[in-house]
């Protein structure tokens, strides 16, 4: 008979709360359910904050949010689902920046706790109680970790970077049409 400690236990919570909660979010953004937008809905936001193009933007931060938060619930893959989670709030949390840290300022907070929760997971696994550990651990090697949090990194690096340019173009765009006004 097997002995679930607490750790188990923890992680599976936290697996669970945090899987969840970027499942939902991700389903707002892809089917507009719990309140959401749909794709059209946020591919427009996505394109108001510098993602481009918006719709397969959204479509993408969907996907991270509701597959890998999927994923991270059932302990499936954990390596990978956590660095998607993660990789989606990092993009999140670079819209939110100019607000400062708290949410309730429309900060990063919410975005960087999501994030840093889905990385810490991948990082620390996904406990006995998960569908990795059922299944031999497959999907969840220990060279998986740094491979998926690497390439994540990278293409999040990337995706946030082109970002942030078009932001800056755009404010220098519009403080120049103030000049010539």
């Amino acid at each position: 008979m097997t002995c679930y400690d607490r750790r188990d236990l923890g992680l599976l919570l936290l697996r669970l709360g945090t899987g969840g909660v970027l499942a939902a979010h991700g389903a707002q953004k892809l089917f507009g359910w719990f309140g959401g937008h749909g794709l059209e809905g946020t591919g427009q936001f996505m394109e108001s904050v510098g993602y481009v193009p918006g719709k397969a933007s959204a479509t993408a931060a969907g996907l991270a949010e509701a597959g890998g938060g999927t994923l991270l619930a059932l302990g499936l893959a954990t390596p990978g689902a956590g660095a998607a989670a993660a990789g989606a709030m990092a993009g999140a949390a670079a819209v939110h920046k100019p607000n400062g840290f708290f949410a309730q300022e429309g900060g990063y907070e919410y975005a960087a706790t999501l994030g840093l929760a889905a990385a810490g997971l991948a990082v620390a696994g996904p406990g006995r109680l998960s569908l990795d550990h059922a299944s031999g651990h497959v999907f969840d090697r220990g060279w998986m970790v740094p491979l998926a949090l690497g390439v994540t990194a990278v293409a999040t690096a990337v995706v946030v970077g082109a970002r942030n340019e078009r932001m800056r173009e755009k404010t220098e765009g519009e403080q120049e049409a103030l000049f010539e006004d």
